[in-house]
């Protein structure tokens, strides 16, 4: 997309903010707004790098004074729509953790990454709920619900969290939890970010410091024997199982492992946090289901998640998606792989092709209730694209237009915010809650942002 800039206000008002405020061809302003999906340039009229809440506040009242529409990004793995135009808020240099071992709680500031939480957390036996990539943001993530790595066993991110401090568009500060403003507190859980700028929260930490997990790869030839044995076996294992089938067509990049370098592969990830003894026999009938070409379950410290999913490390230019479904029927499976499959080509442009095992804890109601609309999904699908040129973004949003097309009738007709893809219309972005919950939203959005300064990304729109 190409950049339209937009005349900008004068900036005095924004003279005394500790970290640097920059308008494009200043120095440093391409490194400020960079993201890590490299498919979302942004192009802002101006960034501000926010040092800490005082920054945040004096950015938000100066974008309320002048109409300016505000975008906030901390690490950029949810970018998926270019901001062109208005204010960017860069919280990355927001980064305080604090541990309260007796209380099993966590206070993380807006840019702090989940890798640098469990590296405070996890030597107190303390396990926070990140996802299968800890470079990403805690706070982006649990805005959006936060599908976590043990979902099964502990339930959606957002559910953990106890309060939040949040910065609203009229650039007035609020601390909210259950009690205090709870519609607030509300919105803020699974509403991502539509009501307001957050810049701290307290989150539960759960009681764990090791996980087995790891992966069962099968060559893609084997993926038919493989997907449907694990059909029939995850309905069938306990709440600690907390695991997803991938189609994985890897490029032949240095930043593959050589032995995996330029193939296919149909794999189960895992993450186990019951008896450690009880993992074989419970995987037993997977690794049965087709020839295992590696194995890399293990006994984990419980900082060294990422090496279960192997999710990409460097920024990448990528479309994602997702839907959320009902099951995963015999005629489900047949379809996914007639997409997907052996039989999709050499040149099917997808790289990742997803089955998140839901269920468990994830179909529980929150403690205090939130936004998340996703509890009635047995199965996450999501796919991802590398978007490496014109030609090789046609065909991956083609692929992409035909698999959701195709599992449609199995779906719940929604999808999940963090994972939701380029938002389109508001029809489009309705799809991430339920009618009431949507319509909800749209209600707190009227009373917290009623310029809809906060309109860039996946928001809804305020209530005329």
């Amino acid at each position: 997309m190409t950049a339209t800039h937009h005349p900008t206000p004068d900036l005095f008002a924004l003279s005394d903010l500790r970290g640097p405020v920059l308008r494009p061809g200043d120095e440093g302003y391409d490194a400020e707004v960079a993201a890590f999906n490299l498919a979302a340039r942004h192009a802002p009229d101006v960034v501000v790098g926010a040092t800490g809440v005082d920054d945040v506040v004096t950015a938000m009242r100066w974008a309320a004074a002048t109409g300016t529409p505000v975008a906030v990004q901390a690490t950029g793995h949810g970018a998926n729509f270019p901001v062109d135009g208005g204010l960017l808020i860069n919280t990355a240099r927001m980064t305080d953790v604090s541990i309260d071992v007796e209380a099993r709680t966590a206070t993380v500031g807006a840019g702090v990454k989940w890798r640098l939480l469990l590296e405070a957390s996890v030597p107190h036996g303390l396990a926070a709920l990140n996802g299968s990539a800890t470079d990403a943001g805690v706070v982006g993530y649990t805005l959006g619900g936060g599908l976590p790595l043990l979902g099964r066993a502990y339930g959606f991110a957002s559910d953990l969290v106890r309060s939040l401090q949040v910065v609203t568009p009229d650039g007035t500060l609020h601390e909210t939890d259950a009690d205090h403003e709870p519609d607030l507190f509300w919105a803020l859980r699974g509403g991502k970010g539509n009501v307001g700028v957050v810049t701290s929260l307290v989150t539960e930490l759960v009681p764990l410091s090791r996980v087995v997990g790891g992966g069962i790869y099968c060559a893609g030839e084997h993926a038919e024997p493989l997907l449907r044995a694990y059909a029939d076996w995850a309905p069938t294992v306990p709440d600690e199982m907390c695991t997803g089938f991938t189609l994985l067509r890897l490029p032949s990049l240095p930043i593959i492992p050589e032995p995996m370098r330029g193939r296919f592969f149909a794999r189960v990830a895992v993450a186990w946090t019951g008896d450690p003894a009880a993992a074989d026999p419970l995987l037993a009938p997977l690794r049965a289901a087709a020839p295992v070409e590696f194995d890399t379950v293990a006994d984990l410290d419980y900082r060294k998640v990422d090496e279960i999913y192997q999710d990409p490390q460097d920024p990448i230019p990528a479309r994602e998606c997702c839907a959320l479904l009902r099951d995963l029927t015999p005629e489900a499976v047949d379809t996914l792989l007639a997409q997907t499959g052996p039989d999709a080509g050499e040149d099917y442009p997808l790289l990742l092709v997803e089955l998140r095992h839901m269920g468990g804890a994830l179909a529980e109601p929150a403690a205090v209730e939130d936004a998340v609309c996703a509890r009635d999904a047995a199965y996450l699908l999501e796919s991802v694209g590398v978007l490496a040129g014109p030609e090789a973004a046609a065909a991956v949003e083609a692929a992409t237009a035909a698999l959701y097309t195709a599992m449609a009738p199995y779906g719940t007709g929604r999808t999940m915010v963090n994972l939701h893809g380029a938002p389109g219309d508001q029809t489009d972005r309705a799809r991430a809650w339920t009618p009431e919950v949507h319509d909800r939203l749209r209600r707190t959005k009227s009373t917290y942002d009623p310029q809809n300064l906060l309109r860039h990304g996946h928001t809804v729109a305020p209530v005329p």
